[in-house]
């Protein structure tokens, strides 16, 4: 197993935000972390990346326990994480941005260069010099994407990849999740839009209230309407 979350528990202070959360990614898969706005989601991937203090439960990646291990040693050992608020340098152009991300290539993950990222978004090849801060959410979003692959990681976090982008955008986002998964990296997204989610994930999990309320596979979701009205429709 890729990532396994056991017994999760977070807070905010004395906020109780997640319950005895538990999830698991394999090799090469893709999974969908689903829910309303508020429903524990951010604070999920944000506990397993080790940005939230207040936690307790078991994170294991590729076999180590990762649980008490500070953020960047968590990314080091190739758990990539891509935020909501995407957090580009808006003062640094394209290709800057991307070698703030650089890390070595490792084994059993794909690796990653300029050019080929370009590939994967021809738009940046197209905007190498522009600064960040006169680029499109999109843009922004395809940009900090980019430069967390740049540190040739064997999962990432993908936060909300599809929130607040023009339908276009969107469909060209979902092309570039399957090429990802095709280069055999694994992703756990989060996401509100289960279009998306269905057009890219092999299965779902359903976070409410900070409480994981269903999963399994994605056709088996789609064919679970009492679990979509409830759980997921605004």
């Amino acid at each position: 197993m890729k990532l396994s979350v056991s017994a999760l528990n977070s807070f905010y202070g004395p906020a109780h935000i997640l319950f005895d959360v538990e999830l698991d990614v394999a090799e090469g898969e893709v999974v969908a972390l689903l829910g309303r706005n508020g429903a524990g989601k951010s604070t999920t991937f944000r506990s397993i990346v080790g940005l939230v203090a207040q936690r307790s439960g078991r994170i294991v990646f590729e076999g180590r326990d990762v649980t008490r291990e500070p953020t960047h040693a968590i990314v080091r050992a190739g758990l990539g994480y891509v935020p909501e608020d995407r957090r580009i340098f808006t003062d640094l152009t394209v290709e800057e941005n991307l070698e703030v991300g650089r890390q070595d290539a490792r084994a059993g993950a794909p690796q990653w260069t300029r050019d080929k990222l370009f590939s994967l978004f021809p738009n940046l090849g197209e905007m190498r010099g522009r600064l960040g801060g006169r680029m499109s959410g999109g843009e922004q979003q395809m940009l900090t994407i980019a430069r967390t692959l740049m540190g040739n990681p064997r999962l990432i976090l993908l936060d909300e990849p599809s929130e607040g982008l023009a339908p276009v955008v969107v469909e060209r986002m979902a092309e570039a999740i399957r090429s990802l998964k095709a280069e055999g990296l694994s992703i756990l997204l989060s996401e509100q839009n289960l279009h998306f989610a269905q057009a890219v994930s092999d299965r779902a999990i359903i976070i409410e209230k900070g409480r994981i309320r269903w999963q399994g596979s994605m056709p088996a979701l789609l064919a679970a309407e009492k679990v979509r009205e409830q759980y997921l429709s605004v």
